[in-house]
């Protein structure tokens, strides 16, 4: 995967307009049912840069970042605000917000995943981009410290312990991530006087596959 492990600004992705897709096939046969069918595990974001450009110099940032990343060459970091955290936005992230699994007493690493719930269903997202210095990992309702019982993977947002947990221990963490993207076009547009006039230039970001 040729990525580059770095945020695209936060400042410029705040005021963007994006979230998750689904991919759904919908057959509808000849009673009039339908059958639906989803080729995808997992939902995939979209986004769009341009909305987050207030200023000149924002441009000049998106142009210098679209460039070192080589268009669509290089993936990157991205932001989203309206989704980041392991807790509600009103709540202070714990070591408690997301079950990780249980312990059999001798696996020591544990993927970093974010659980949807909805009445009685519920979607469990994979995190590959956890946020240095914000992961918090507890084991049995025991907070426990990092770099001592317990070491992150940024890169792929695997926890490895130090120890194996217990058999039947609840592993859980908490935690800000960060979505993998990549720019879904390999041009941008942009014109002074169109954005002096209100107009932004549309630079869309899609979700990659980690």
């Amino acid at each position: 995967m040729q990525f580059h492990e770095v945020r695209f600004p936060a400042t410029l992705s705040f005021g963007s307009v994006g979230g998750p897709e689904r991919r759904t096939d919908v057959v509808t046969i000849s009673n009039g049912y339908e059958e639906r069918n989803s080729p995808w595990a997992h939902s995939r974001r979209r986004y769009d840069a341009g909305m987050g450009m207030r200023s000149l110099d924002d441009i000049e940032t998106l142009i210098a970042f679209f460039e070192a990343r080589f268009g669509q060459l290089f993936g990157f970091r991205w932001k989203d605000w309206s989704d980041y955290r392991s807790s509600k936005p009103s709540l202070d992230i714990t070591a408690f917000d997301q079950a990780l699994g249980t312990g059999d007493g001798t696996q020591t690493e544990f993927e970093l995943q974010k659980t949807y719930q909805s009445g009685s269903y519920d979607y469990i997202r994979p995190i590959s981009k956890p946020v240095a210095q914000t992961v918090r990992v507890g084991v049995n309702g025991v907070e426990l410290q990092e770099a001592t019982d317990y070491a992150v993977d940024l890169t792929r947002g695997v926890i490895t312990f130090a120890q194996a947990p217990a058999a039947g221990a609840d592993v859980s963490a908490g935690f800000e991530f960060d979505v993998p993207v990549r720019f879904d076009t390999d041009r941008i547009q942009t014109s002074i006087a169109s954005f002096q006039a209100g107009e932004v230039p549309n630079v869309p970001i899609v979700e990659v596959r980690i």
